[in-house]
């Protein structure tokens, strides 16, 4: 067998506290072989990206301690000076980030940000190094790479974003990939073509590939070997078919059940709670379905009809615009009490912008909106307040949606005193109850959101929102940032709530896996319009729309038989919506497929 590209051996990695020294990475070992890929697998806090930035060297050293062994071709790299680890970092092990936008320079052009990586580790001239970064564009599927070149990265995509990153990586052909997170952010089609990309760009090279991510789907597809890390353990490694087939460790086994299948909903008339796992011994209790049903003989709780959101972009010398973003463009649907309607679609289809525009978040230009009795476009001043009683929203990211500065309970308590709906003593209680319905101990309220985790926060928003009773919620990419043990946690509350309360969602996701176990009926949308809608059923077992057939057939699935599989998806960015001030859009035809299927000509 070939010796190790590297070579793992007692990696401790310890960060300095106010209280000593913590280990948060203990007695980690694995190798990684030319042309082999090996995950790291593991939630938040387990210690993945620790491990790769203590293989880097990339810690700060006043903080932060790292022993045992690393050898990169047998040469051992700890104890290496900062001039030795720069020479190899980029040049020998290149490493690909989860967030391409922070990982680029926005002063700088694409051509200029790769052909740095030559220009620090290679002879080559200007005229070369320019040739050559044309060659690995080409080389990661960047369309048009000539007239590119020059173009700064917020001119580009998240995915071709990402793209840039994978050029950079290679460029001095290293033996070794550390791709951290790297399709974490990106839409699902952006994911495939991305992980399609890394398997090809390894057939050609025969680099080795060590792929760190918590997205077990992922880890089927693309990994030989997977290291299960838990709280800066490693707790199982082994072949990844073994892993998914005959896993050992409880957390392993845990983790495994907690990952939505796409396809598993087959038969399963309602949505589905996820299984409830017990992490510290892997414990499965069986999944519910829902038994609420939905009447829709009564009225919807949120009727659209023509929705029409378009922002004005550019001014000419007159001051007019230029041309205007046709973000949400005849939109219509109905969703009724106890429903869960998903909106699904790539980053820039306009889901976020429909369930902004719904709840006056954002002006609409134009369609009718009626939730709960009221004519929302035409509500003003307190009518509208009146109306966030009945429409609220939970964020994709609570930490950017909770106010650092206040308590989790003051957070929750503030809606209540702002509406009227509680004085300052009955707050107090209120708050203890809301807190208490989502899970969490009331005892918690005098704490900050820093001191929560990225699941608790996500449940201080929810409740939140339930103090106003509200009809209607908007949860926009509501779970998309959380663990995926944590993510079925969340979704479990939902529906939960939606059994005890009534609640209807318009569910914004891109994960098409959760979408289908949560959903009632779901829409598709591209460029600003909804191209299929349906029941959930209907959508995921026979899709009309070839863009629907895309989506899901993108989806990462958790099944090693699929390790080496290639989608082979277009690589295309999603079509710009901005239009001249003077577009008129295309007169839609819909074809009725029969149980409210329907899906644009």
């Amino acid at each position: 067998m070939a010796e190790p590209v590297l070579s793992v051996r007692g990696l401790t990695t310890a960060f300095r506290t106010a209280q000593g020294w913590k280990d948060v990475v203990r007695d980690v070992s694995f190798d990684v072989s030319p042309g082999e890929t090996v995950a790291i697998v593991g939630e938040s806090g387990s210690g993945k990206s620790v491990t790769s930035l203590s293989i880097l060297q990339l810690l700060d050293p006043k903080r932060s301690r790292v022993s045992g062994e690393i050898r990169l071709n047998g040469r051992e790299l700890l104890g290496l000076g900062e001039d030795r680890m720069q020479a190899i970092r980029g040049n020998e092990i290149a490493m690909i980030f989860q967030e391409p936008m922070t990982s680029l320079n926005p002063v700088f052009t694409v051509g200029v940000q790769i052909g740095e990586v030559l220009a620090r580790h290679s002879p080559m001239g200007k005229a070369e190094i320019r040739a050559e970064v044309l060659k690995l564009m080409e080389r990661v599927r960047i369309p048009n790479a000539q007239t590119r070149i020059d173009e700064y990265p917020h001119q580009f995509s998240g995915g071709m974003r990402q793209r840039v990153m994978i050029a950079m990586a290679l460029a001095s052909r290293p033996r070794l990939l550390i791709a951290d997170e790297p399709t974490t952010a990106l839409d699902v089609t952006i994911q495939g073509q991305i992980l399609d990309l890394i398997k090809d760009l390894q057939q050609e090279t025969g680099m080795a590939v060590l792929f760190i991510t918590h997205d077990m789907g992922v880890v089927a597809e693309i990994a030989d070997r997977t290291v299960v890390m838990f709280r800066g353990d490693c707790v199982e490694t082994g072949p990844t078919e073994q892993i998914f087939t005959a896993a050992h460790h409880p957390y392993t086994r845990a983790l495994l059940s907690a990952v939505p299948k796409l396809g598993s909903m087959q038969g399963v008339p309602a949505p589905l709670r996820f299984p409830v796992v017990d992490m510290s011994n892997g414990q499965i209790a069986p999944s519910q379905p829902l038994c609420r049903q939905v009447d829709r003989t009564d009225t919807p709780v949120l009727s659209v009809r023509n929705l029409v959101t378009r922002f004005a972009v550019g001014k000419d010398l007159l001051g007019r615009p230029k041309g205007n973003v046709h973000a949400v463009e005849n939109v219509s649907f109905d969703l009724w009490a106890g429903e869960t309607l998903s909106l699904v679609g790539e980053s820039g289809c306009g889901k976020s912008t429909t369930g902004r525009s719904v709840l006056r978040l954002v002006e609409p230009r134009s369609g009718d909106v009626q939730l709960d009795g009221f004519d929302v476009p035409d509500l003003r001043g307190a009518d509208l307040r009146r109306m966030r009683r009945s429409g609220q929203m939970i964020f994709q990211d609570p930490y950017s949606s909770l106010n650092p500065r206040m308590t989790v309970g003051q957070t929750v308590a503030e809606p209540l005193l702002k509406h009227g709906i509680a004085g300052r003593r009955e707050a107090r209680q209120a708050t203890a109850d809301l807190l208490e319905q989502v899970g969490l101990d009331p005892s918690m309220m005098d704490r900050y959101p820093h001191e929560f985790s990225g699941g608790q926060r996500q449940r201080v928003a929810i409740a939140r929102v339930l103090g106003l009773k509200p009809k209607v919620i908007v949860a926009d990419e509501s779970v998309s940032a959380l663990d995926v043990s944590i993510k079925a946690q969340v979704c479990n509350l939902l529906m939960d709530l939606q059994e005890r309360l009534g609640i209807a969602y318009l569910f914004i996701s891109h994960d098409m896996a959760v979408v289908e176990r949560v959903s009632h009926r779901v829409a598709v949308m591209y460029l600003g319009e909804i191209v299929e809608i349906g029941p959930r059923e209907a959508i995921f077992g026979d899709p009309r729309h070839p863009y629907t057939r895309k989506l899901i057939s993108a989806v990462p699935v958790p099944d090693p038989a699929r390790r080496g599989f290639r989608r082979r998806l277009a690589v295309d960015e999603l079509k710009s919506p901005v239009r001249a001030p003077d577009f008129v859009p295309p007169r839609r035809e819909w074809t009725d497929l029969g149980d409210g299927h329907l899906v644009v000509q």
